[in-house]
């Protein structure tokens, strides 16, 4: 085994062909909680549209990774022609055991945030970059030091969001759902298992409605072959596409709840709890044995529905940002 306790000053470069398993090994000793594949990677990382390869600040003594820091800015946009000149993320960082307790943290972040300066960048968001967001912040209750670091960097808690898990093992839809999900169809409203034709309503919805994020992560798993009835869409009475639950939408996880989204106007109808309820029962008749996801507010009203449907708080991540003076 190579001993990869050092007393020499790591060199900090960018992403060089041969890095990624070496990159990949050295993210499971530094963040245990949160491994990652290599698939996972190279799909969320190498393949991403906005990657640079001197972004991903790579600190290396030797042979040996130790350490990483991914600056990432929008080289093609979301939607439309907005770049965001401004902004820019870095969605993870690491240093291995080994090497901690001599700044090699501070020194990575640092660079990568003169990288994001050197292209421009005078808002830097800590971990909320879409559509290949690793984490939704930091989990500062599983990495404090790295929370003190970003905190000693400038980095303000923007708004926190909450994971949350619920058990499916016996789950059953409650009476007073399937009696809504009654009197909602009597009324009109037409729940589905979306056909083709309909994706160009849902992704207008989630598009036009909910952030150009949510349409192409609906987009990139039907195209990576998620089926169609990992979906249950809502019309109302006259045609209109007024939301849709999901799951199975990352990467292909059909224990992964989400997105769901209900027209703003259409809030209070019930419709929402009744499109949670209704993939609840598709992902138990898959035998998933429990349902979770990473992003709600956890004071939010999906919130109180989550918490109303057994959900209960996981995780809670804190986004991040930090201002630079031009």
């Amino acid at each position: 085994m190579t001993d990869r306790t050092t007393t020499s000053r790591p060199g900090i470069r960018g992403f060089r062909a041969g890095d990624g398993s070496r990159v990949v090994e050295a993210w499971r000793r530094s963040a245990p909680a949160d491994p990652i594949t290599a698939d996972r990677f190279r799909s969320l990382v190498l393949l991403d549209p906005n990657f640079d390869p001197e972004g991903l600040r790579v600190a290396v003594d030797g042979d040996q990774v130790v350490g990483a820091a991914y600056a990432v800015r929008r080289l093609t946009p979301m939607a439309g022609t907005d770049l965001e000149p401004e902004q820019g993320w870095i969605p993870f960082f690491f240093v291995d055991p080994a090497a901690r307790g001599r700044g090699l943290g501070r020194r990575l972040l640092t660079d990568a945030l003169d990288w994001l300066h050197g292209h421009g960048r005078t808002r830097v968001d800590f971990s909320s970059y879409t559509p290949n967001y690793v984490f939704p912040g930091l989990d500062a209750e599983a990495y404090p030091e790295a929370a003190g670091l970003l905190d000693s960097l400038g980095f303000r808690t923007l708004y926190e969001a909450a994971a949350m898990d619920r058990g499916l093992v016996g789950y059953r839809c409650p009476d007073e759902v399937a009696r809504r999900l009654d009197e909602l169809t009597t009324r009109g409203y037409r729940f589905i298992t979306p056909s083709d034709d309909d994706l160009v309503d849902l992704l207008a919805l989630a598009g036009g409605h909910f952030g150009p994020d949510w349409a192409c992560t609906i987009r990139a798993c039907l195209v990576a072959g998620t089926p169609l009835d990992r979906i249950v869409a809502v019309r109302d009475p006259a045609g209109r596409m007024v939301g849709w639950a999901m799951h199975g939408a990352f990467d292909s996880v059909d224990e992964r709840f989400g997105p769901i989204g209900v027209l703003e106007e259409m809030r209070g109808t019930g419709l929402g709890e009744v499109l949670l309820h209704l993939i609840l029962e598709r992902m138990r008749a898959l035998r998933a044995h429990s349902a979770w996801f990473l992003w709600t507010g956890e004071r939010s009203p999906a919130g109180h529905l989550y918490r109303k449907t057994g959900f209960t708080t996981t995780r809670v991540f804190r986004v991040l940002r930090r201002e630079a003076a031009r």
